[in-house]
């Protein structure tokens, strides 16, 4: 687990609702067709929240991050989140990463430009409203939410490329493996 991350203080923090939210993302190829998946719960009250969604070209970084952005954006109010992804990348991110960009004016080390800035320009945003703490579970190993996530994921980018299909003809985007 990650320290949280927010600018407020301990008092503001503790009155602050607590919720969970499972996140997950997936593509076909990379770049290529690919999709997002979250579950926002409320433990106090059993509310739950699931939405999915998907892109026709993007990478499996962007979905991991866009799973992330559209939980925290399905807030109705400030709260503390607790984020729980299978997503090395996210974790790195909000944990080591996003800091050392913001210092260096949204640099890599080199100079190099941050990959998926506007994306993580928007989580950022987010990360001043809601206090996250990042859970990194591994993937595919039967956890449930997470496996639910990854399974809506895939039928939201599945159900895009059928659509296109559709609406297309026989032409289908081709993506790079």
């Amino acid at each position: 687990m990650s320290t949280p991350r927010s600018g407020k203080t301990p008092a503001l923090t503790n009155r602050l609702p607590e919720v969970l939210l499972f996140t997950d993302g997936a593509c076909s190829g990379n770049p290529g067709p690919g999709g997002w998946a979250f579950i926002l719960r409320h433990p106090a009250s059993g509310k739950e929240l699931i939405n999915s969604g998907a892109e026709a070209s993007t990478t499996n970084n962007r979905m991991e991050l866009m799973a992330v952005i559209k939980g925290l954006e399905a807030l109705r109010k400030p709260s503390r989140v607790r984020l729980i992804s299978d997503s090395v990348y996210v974790g790195k991110g909000l944990t080591e990463w996003l800091p050392r960009w913001k210092a260096k004016g949204w640099k890599r080390s080199g100079n190099e430009a941050v990959k998926n800035e506007d994306l993580w320009r928007r989580l950022d945003e987010l990360l001043s409203i809601h206090e996250v703490e990042f859970q990194h579970i591994p993937g595919h190993t039967g956890h449930k939410e997470n496996e639910l996530c990854d399974r809506l994921a895939v039928q939201a980018y599945q159900g895009l490329v059928q659509s296109q299909k559709g609406t297309a003809g026989a032409s289908q985007p081709s993506c790079p493996g």
